[in-house]
């Protein structure tokens, strides 16, 4: 019997790296989107789009639940308040194989904050530590928290500083930390991206006041640069936007912060080797643009970028042969 293998009873499923992730986000990184990323950095670690507990228990679960083997290493972000139906939906994910269970206390919109869900939890935060405390006491994947540096009216370090040591004594051992506040009462989820000012300070502060635990820097990370800058001080960066506008940024990932000696994929290897995935989505039943919506960021910095953005994202509407499109498409990536 192999000892490196899950049919050993003795194996295990060693903890996915967080040095360099991509964020969770709605209504992108679906399952199409991510296998996309896969092909780009074997090491980056993805998440899911938050998927709340009460989709899971009383929704199609499947279909949430649903992702191809390559994605890995692999996160579910859940959204959700109950610390039973946060363990279940935990053991789901576990039992899926995903490789992390992270809980969403981030997101600043005004109807998960209806539901108890996303930032307003930072108020709570004993009852967090009591999600994660059932959470892991019902999984052997690690289980992680995604937080901002606080909220309006609770955004002093201090209280900060409550809410990570508090939910560190449940167990908890990595956070990643949106260097913002938000701010959840006349701002929208996009202003709150932008406007509250990045505070990359405050982190590198929880960093130093609790360096026993893993700390995962997230907000306005642009370049490998200034990625490699801030593992100096952090233990691992999560990219959100600026992956998916510009994805061959992840490209160069493995090399870079991994230490990887194969060679960068190209866009247009990138694109050929998506090809099939694409093909076995029309031969389901599927759109080819569920997924080359995902990709139009590769099309950036080159004569033809545009048009390969045309091509795939308003020419692909009236295609009658899509894969012969994705095929002309492609052509404008030879040699990038």
């Amino acid at each position: 019997m192999s000892l490196n293998t899950a049919s050993n009873p003795l194996y295990i499923k060693p903890e996915p790296s967080r040095r360099f992730s991509v964020a969770p986000m709605m209504d992108w990184t679906d399952r199409h989107c991510r296998f996309f990323l896969r092909l780009l950095s074997r090491h980056t670690l993805l998440y899911t789009e938050m998927v709340t507990t009460g989709a899971l228990l009383n929704g199609d679960a499947e279909r949430f639940l649903r992702h191809d083997e390559a994605e890995h290493p692999l996160a579910l972000q859940l959204g959700g308040s109950t610390p039973a139906d946060l363990a279940a939906c935990a053991r789901m994910a576990e039992a899926a194989g995903y490789d992390e269970v992270n809980l969403n206390v981030g997101c600043p919109s005004d109807r998960v904050q209806n539901n108890m869900i996303g930032a307003c939890l930072m108020a709570h935060p004993a009852l967090v530590a009591e999600c994660v405390k059932a959470m892991r006491d019902a999984v052997s994947i690690p289980v992680t928290v995604k937080h901002r540096i606080g909220i309006n009216g609770r955004d002093s370090y201090a209280e900060l500083c409550d809410f990570v040591g508090t939910v560190k004594d449940a167990g908890c051992q990595s956070f990643t930390v949106h260097a913002r506040i938000a701010i959840l009462e006349g701002l929208s989820p996009k202003e709150n991206r932008d406007i509250p000012p990045l505070r990359y300070d405050v982190a590198a502060q929880l960093k130093a006041d609790f360096p026993e635990l893993e700390i995962i820097l997230n907000g306005g990370i642009k370049t490998l640069e200034q990625c490699q800058a801030h593992l100096q001080v952090f233990d691992g960066v999560m990219l959100g936007r600026e992956a998916y506008h510009n994805p061959y940024v992840l490209a160069e990932v493995d090399q870079q912060l991994f230490g990887s000696t194969a060679p960068v994929i190209s866009r247009a290897q990138a694109l050929a080797a998506l090809r099939p995935y694409i093909a076995a989505h029309i031969a389901a039943g599927g759109a080819m643009h569920h997924i080359t919506r995902h990709i139009l960021g590769l099309g950036q910095g080159f004569p033809g970028a545009r048009r390969f953005r045309q091509l795939l994202s308003v020419d692909i509407h009236k295609a009658k042969d899509p894969l012969a499109l994705l095929d002309q498409a492609g052509e404008l990536l030879e040699g990038r």
